[in-house]
């Protein structure tokens, strides 16, 4: 991929950051404010709101803060929460790995990232950080045990292509984003069963309250559905993602094959992550929660996954080496791979 390519990417992924962060300050804003509404700390007189919005002050803080550490510890946070080490490499399978991310590195005209492990047998591997000079690649011990030296070019190959692209700042602050956004909602929901909706004033008349009435409801609306629809874009920006970091693990280690057989192998297997949540789901190759395989078609299917069909992934590398693809990759299909 041209260098004026990956700058082109890289100036999408900033306003897509950019945008990312006005949006979740602007969405706990609002919830700071029908809260402060909701509580009466503002009410709403003859039309005009008047009182001081402390609450919304603090979403507004609770948000900035929160945008702030996902830039700069958003890494840090998401390794900790998958139980990631410091990759040493006491094993030769270890030194492999290390290797092959210096080739690929070198393939991408990247400094080297940081290696982490999590100690798990099922193969898997993810990126993040917020630009490649503080990039950080994780792999499962499955996937360096599992994986051999071509298949290893593939997984990380693929990764790389996330660092170049600027993919893992925009993954990693969802991440650290959707856990705020939940943190929140949750908080609404408790203050809410503890009475805090109860009044502390009055509004001058009953149009008036009505409209109060009517901002608590959207309040709890938007604590129940703001989670939901946080994890939804999670998704979709993880799935249009995949195919161009797929597409672009071809073009760094030259060799359709080596990324096609690590997505074969890792289809035959159906361990699922230990580490794997809800929350970092989207950052990983291949969707590590139990008894998710991403397999299958449709709107609705589609749109609840965080990775694209994995049968279509294969497909797609398939293609590149002039293969004839099956109409569907089913359980007997992948124990003859």
């Amino acid at each position: 991929m041209a260098a004026s390519n990956f700058r082109a990417l890289e100036g999408t992924n900033r306003r897509e950051t950019a945008v990312l962060v006005v949006a979740f300050m602007l969405l706990l804003g609002a919830l700071g404010l029908g809260l402060d509404i909701a509580a009466r700390d503002v009410a709403i007189v003859d039309g005009h709101l008047v009182g001081f919005p402390v609450l919304t002050i603090a979403a507004l803080v609770f948000a900035g803060v929160q945008s702030m550490v996902s830039y700069y510890s958003g890494a840090s946070l998401v390794l900790l929460s998958v139980h990631a080490t410091p990759l040493t490499p006491y094993t030769n399978q270890h030194q492999i790995l290390l290797d092959v991310i210096n080739e690929m590195a070198t393939a991408a005209r990247m400094p080297v990232p940081k290696v982490y492990l999590i100690d798990d047998p099922s193969p898997n591997a993810f990126a993040t950080g917020r630009d490649p000079a503080h990039s950080v690649i994780c792999v499962t011990q499955g996937l360096v045990e599992d994986m051999d030296r071509e298949e290893l070019q593939g997984v990380i190959g693929h990764e790389m292509s996330h660092i170049a692209d600027y993919d893992i700042r925009t993954m990693m602050m969802i991440a650290v984003m959707v856990g705020g956004i939940a943190m929140l909602s949750d908080f609404v929901y408790r203050w809410m069963f503890f009475g805090g909706f109860g009044g502390r004033g009055r509004g001058s008349d009953s149009r008036d309250n009505q409209v109060a009435a009517l901002i608590t409801v959207a309040v709890i609306v938007l604590a129940a559905v703001a989670p939901i629809f946080s994890q939804l874009l999670a998704m979709a920006v993880s799935r249009q993602r995949e195919y161009l970091a797929d597409a672009s693990s071809v073009e760094f280690t030259r060799n359709p094959r080596a990324l096609l057989r690590a997505l074969q192998h890792i289809a035959k297997i159906e361990s699922p992550l230990k580490q794997g949540t809800a929350g970092t789901g989207h950052l990983f190759i291949v969707n590590p929660r139990e008894g998710v395989r991403e397999d299958n078609e449709g709107f609705f299917a589609n749109l609840f996954s965080t990775h694209p069909p994995l049968n279509r992934r294969i497909a797609r590398l398939q293609a590149l080496l002039g293969a004839v693809l099956p109409p569907a990759i089913d359980a007997s299909a992948r124990a003859n791979t």
